[in-house]
């Protein structure tokens, strides 16, 4: 099993009863659910959402000064003394030159605050495009928090464990990635499609089943951008999903918060296996403890895993520029295949298809470095799901020696399938029109 998931860019925390739909359809797939974002414009309603904001912000300030003063943070240990430069910017100069303030404090190295003002400007601008009226307080309070949570993390910083829960409280890092992210999804062209699935899904995980969703992956914000498009329908879904996750999400700087508030299985990825090679065994050593977590996780039952079966992100081709599914790795689908038959559990292997990239495009080449460049903005995005595949079905139809490819390559088929069709939905390259079944479904900002 082996997997990249450079997150970085993964709140607040949705009940059902913060909204209300109905699902009309006779059919037992309904193609694509529109997601509605925002239809009034009003000046009333940008006071609120600014005013939100800013209260958001002030709820993460709060949380965060509470921390501080009772000398601990969520994992109980002692921290450093911790600087108030960034939670108390009231403005983007004031933010800014916080910065040049800490690296002459010696706090913050130059490279991560060169790192930091780069996705500072690239986030701005992308909130930007939204047109959003309140987008100056968005971008202000949103960095004021990131600002301060990679500080953090550079004074104290964070240690994953193999298998890594969400940190909710006191500080939490869920609804700090769900509020970052947000403003950079355009949902009013964005959809899910195959709905009723996760709807089955669901009731699969109420019946102590395991469900896997095999993936492409596209931006460090997929975990985020999942939990986004199924928030307001699937809340249990959105939280509770566990990622497979690569070691560079949990130990690139600005990756790192944003890591804390997901559901993290962590693993050493093939393509950087040997960046290093006297880590080589150190790694091999460190999937075998995650592989073990696995096992204990599925064994009790109503869980429900992500993994990138392509070890990585999907890169668009060299001559075409076009974008589509990176070639899933077979062995990382066999291993979570015969993890979920060995669980003792019923367990459930979907394909997952996921059109992100505009909104956080990957480096063109994987690079072995940490902290790349990050471009940001805003768009539209698609998540699809198809039915269930069975490995006993593939395997009977071929030779048993073939039978572990072919049931790699069923699953990439259709991810592939399904990713052409939300390039359709949301590129509009055929014109299809996305139905909302009876169906409408908002994005408040609480």
């Amino acid at each position: 099993m082996s997997s990249t998931l450079p997150l970085p860019f993964f709140g607040g925390t949705c009940t059902k009863a913060a909204f209300s739909f109905s699902l009309k359809s006779s059919s037992p797939l309904v193609p694509f659910q529109r997601l509605h974002l925002f239809r009034s414009t009003s000046r009333t309603t940008t006071r609120i959402r600014s005013s939100l904001f800013h209260s958001l912000k002030a709820k993460a300030t709060a949380e965060l000064v509470q921390d501080k003063e009772s000398g601990v943070v969520a994992t109980g240990k002692p921290v450093v003394e911790h600087s108030r430069t960034f939670v108390e910017a009231r403005s983007e100069q004031e933010l800014l030159s916080g910065l040049r303030k800490e690296v002459d404090a010696g706090r913050l190295p130059p490279n991560v605050a060169a790192g930091m003002e780069e996705v500072y400007q690239n986030y701005r601008n992308a909130v930007f495009q939204s047109g959003d009226a309140a987008a100056v307080g968005v971008v202000l309070s949103n960095m004021t928090v990131a600002f301060d949570h990679w500080l953090l993390d550079v004074e104290d910083p964070f240690v994953f464990e193999p298998y890594h829960k969400a940190l909710r409280e006191p500080f939490d890092y869920y609804m700090f990635g769900q509020n970052y992210i947000r403003p950079l999804i355009d949902f009013r062209n964005s959809y899910v499609g195959n709905l009723s699935l996760f709807y089955e899904i669901e009731e699969k995980l109420k019946q102590g089943h395991n469900v896997v969703l095999i993936s492409n992956h596209q931006t460090e914000a997929d975990p985020i951008i999942i939990s986004l498009l199924l928030e307001k329908t699937n809340p249990h879904i959105a939280e509770n999903m566990i990622f497979v996750a690569g070691d560079r999400v949990i130990t690139d700087p600005l990756c790192k918060p944003f890591s804390m508030g997901r559901n993290l299985l962590c693993v050493y990825s093939k393509k950087h296996m040997y960046d290093i090679p006297e880590l080589a065994e150190m790694k091999r050593k460190a999937n075998t403890r995650s592989l073990k977590e696995m096992a204990l996780l599925l064994r009790g039952g109503s869980k429900i895993v992500w993994i990138a079966a392509s070890g990585g992100r999907d890169r668009p081709d060299p001559f075409t520029e076009e974008w589509y599914p990176a070639l899933f790795d077979s062995s990382s689908v066999d291993n979570m295949r015969r993890l979920i038959e060995h669980s003792g559990t019923p367990g459930h292997v979907y394909p997952l298809a996921l059109l992100c990239y505009d909104i956080m495009p990957p480096p063109r080449q994987v690079e072995k470095e940490i902290g790349e460049k990050r471009i940001i903005t805003f768009h539209g995005a698609g998540l699809s799901i198809a039915p269930q595949i069975s490995f006993p079905e593939i395997a009977a139809a071929c030779e048993e020696s073939e039978a572990k490819d072919a049931y790699s390559q069923a699953l990439y088929k259709s991810v592939s399938e399904q990713y052409n069709v939300l390039k359709s939905a949301i590129h509009g390259k055929q014109g299809l029109e996305a139905s909302t079944a009876g169906v409408s479904l908002s994005q408040p900002w609480n």
